[in-house]
């Protein structure tokens, strides 16, 4: 909960893998707050208090992910609607001629979008392929497994226009963001 709400606030994309990795966090404890308790958030060594909240709100998204019907795969609709945000954000930094470096990243990580899209699910939009990417890579690199250099170019490609797509939002939110 602490980690979710310092990065919803200084970088959205990585608040988004972060709640990803939630999700699959909660799924691999099959839902069972008691364990997620006694296994995963007593070693964040919180105070009482702390470790309450973030047991409660672990609870609140099991609840969530069973009502909402993703609790074996998909993303809840809170990160869902986040991710909506951005591909709207998105679209308007394109068109936007007061946000050349956006339009010059976005076009820079094209290809590795439009190639990863061909191997994947061809149904998933740009941003969510982006992410999907870095998800993959982050996952890879926790199990130890190599990742390739030509995966690696396309991460830090990919990377940066997502870093300028969070950097956009956060002015956005604060009013600063000029189009």
């Amino acid at each position: 909960m602490f980690v979710a709400k310092h990065l919803k606030e200084s970088s959205v994309c990585e608040y988004l893998l972060y709640m990803w990795q939630v999700e699959d966090t909660i799924r691999a404890f099959g839902l069972d707050i008691d364990r997620i308790e006694a296994e995963y958030v007593s070693r964040f060594q919180l105070d009482e208090a702390r470790e309450r909240m973030e047991v409660q709100w672990y609870g609140d998204l099991i609840r969530m992910m069973q009502q909402e019907g993703c609790s074996q795969k998909g993303h809840l609709q809170i990160n869902r609607s986040t991710l909506s945000l951005l591909v709207d954000l998105h679209q308007t930094l394109l068109q936007s001629p007061k946000q050349p470096f956006y339009s010059a990243a976005y076009y820079k990580a094209l290809p590795f979008i439009v190639e990863l899209r061909a191997r994947g699910s061809k149904d998933v939009g740009e941003l969510e392929t982006c992410l999907n990417c870095l998800y993959g890579v982050m996952m890879l690199r926790l199990q130890g497994r190599e990742v390739s250099d030509d995966t690696q170019q396309a991460v830090a490609v990919i990377s940066h226009l997502l870093a300028l797509l969070s950097d956009a939002y956060k002015k956005e939110k604060q009013g600063e963001l000029e189009l």
